[in-house]
């Protein structure tokens, strides 16, 4: 997410409006249910109340300002995004840094507005005592290793996603947080968006029917490549620094952007994907990089229902958006809004009478090119009140779930199943087969 959402300061209304915005929603399903609704259907929505106020209390304004200090693994640009979202946090501090960078260190010293604690080895950070929790923005490929070390160490820790680069060390984690009674949160900031929560909760109590399909689209237009410092690019820092570009540190773009809309896709229809089928390719940017600059996976769940997911890297047309689709209507969700869409009636097909069986049915014709298409019409927008990035909303949450004990939104079992599938679908496309995900569970 950017930072053109970061409008919500500490005591801002309007996010208190939000909540009640979707407070609202739940009140009034539940009214117009209770006459006809089963004891089961009126429970589930009085859990998703639930849900949503415990949703309500993490995301909402911090209002205790006692220190918390903080110390990071990996002190890259999205460690620094991390560190300015969690600085908003009223009492947030960062004590310590690891990175083996060094020139990481002034910058994070520049956003801090003071020197923070250096370290080049990452376990030294993990053995100081005046930390009350860790976060982990390495890349990928360590993501395991740190996070284990970390809850090792008895640290509350933000983990960037996706929670690890391999299955074991997936259902490794969810071990630790279990054993360690550490809070774990994932960097799923999408959970806690405002216009997402509202529009998904919608989708939950039935306003697009069944949800069969879900579209998911991140394409841009850029090589995906960063620059090397010096004056002639260094080569020992290039898979420092263009990690995503390299398997020993990277699950390509399934990973990196893929696992966002795997998790929404896992949120919408409440359960982890069952297989996973994926393709890709290197068919624009030959310059020595191992993962493909394209992919496309399907992710198959119980019912028969799918979500779909393509990114390119050479055309940025569809941009980051995802297409919900139900039996009664779309929802279409960026990063920026969220818009429902209806269907329009169905055709009615001409019965034949019984006392009439020798005479030709009447039909319409097989294909008429109104009918096919695309709606170009407005939708109806969700109406939330605050725009603030998610990122800080997530954090200033993540910093309330360790003050108080709670389980976070993006908790450990979330993290895992974008993992699962972001692991299963790299191992498909590597395999050119369909994947079991069940099998990874462990």
């Amino acid at each position: 997410m950017h930072n053109q959402h970061a409008t919500a300061a500490e005591g801002n209304p309007s996010v208190i409006t939000r909540r009640a915005f979707s407070q609202g929603l739940t009140a009034s399903a539940l009214c117009l249910t209770t006459n006809e609704a089963t004891s089961a259907q009126i429970a589930a929505v009085q859990q998703s109340d639930r849900r949503e106020a415990e949703a309500a209390r993490q995301i909402a304004p911090a209002k205790v300002k006692t220190p918390f200090h903080l110390g990071i693994i990996g002190a890259g640009s999205r460690g620094q995004e991390l560190v300015r979202s969690f600085l908003r946090v009223p009492g947030v501090s960062v004590r310590a840094a690891a990175d083996v960078y060094p020139p990481r260190f002034a910058q994070l010293d520049a956003i801090c507005g003071k020197p923070v604690g250096r370290h080049a080895d990452y376990r030294a950070l993990l053995d100081r005592k005046d930390l009350d929790a860790v976060v982990v923005a390495t890349p990928l490929g360590l993501h395991g290793e740190h996070v284990l070390a970390a809850l090792s160490s008895d640290h509350h820790v933000y983990g960037e996603k996706v929670m690890a680069y391999t299955a074991e060390q997936a259902n490794a984690i969810v071990a630790a947080v279990a054993q360690r009674k550490r809070v774990f949160q994932i960097g799923h900031q999408y959970r806690y968006s405002p216009w997402i929560r509202a529009a998904i909760l919608r989708v939950q109590q039935g306003e697009i029917g069944d949800v069969t399909h879900i579209m998911g689209y991140w394409n841009r237009n850029n090589d995906w490549r960063r620059p090397v410092p010096g004056p002639v690019p260094d080569p020992s820092l290039e898979r420092l620094i263009n990690w995503r570009l390299y398997n020993e540190w990277s699950l390509g773009l399934i990973a990196e952007l893929g696992s966002h809309h795997i998790d929404i896709a896992n949120w919408v229809f409440g359960e982890f994907p069952e297989a996973a089928l994926a393709s890709g390719s290197i068919c624009r940017y030959h310059d020595g990089r191992e993962t493909d600059d394209n992919v496309q996976a399907i992710l198959s769940y119980s019912g028969g229902r799918r979500f779909i997911f393509t990114s390119i890297t050479d055309n940025a047309r569809m941009g980051d958006q995802l297409w919900l689709y139900g039996t009664k209507g779309s929802l279409n969700l960026t990063l920026e809004d969220a818009t429902f869409f209806y269907e329009p009636k169905k055709i009615t097909r001409t019965v034949p009478e019984p006392d009439r069986k020798d005479e030709a049915v009447v039909t319409s014709a097989s294909y008429n090119p109104s009918n096919e298409m695309p709606y170009r019409g407005p939708g109806r927008p969700v109406d939330v009140s605050t725009a603030e990035d998610p990122t800080t909303a997530a954090t200033r949450a993540f910093v309330y779930c360790v003050r108080t004990g709670t389980r976070p939104i993006a908790d450990v079992h979330v993290g895992l199943g974008s993992a699962l599938a972001v692991v299963c679908a790299h191992e498909s496309l590597r395999s050119h087969n369909q994947i079991p995900i069940d099998a990874k569970h462990g």
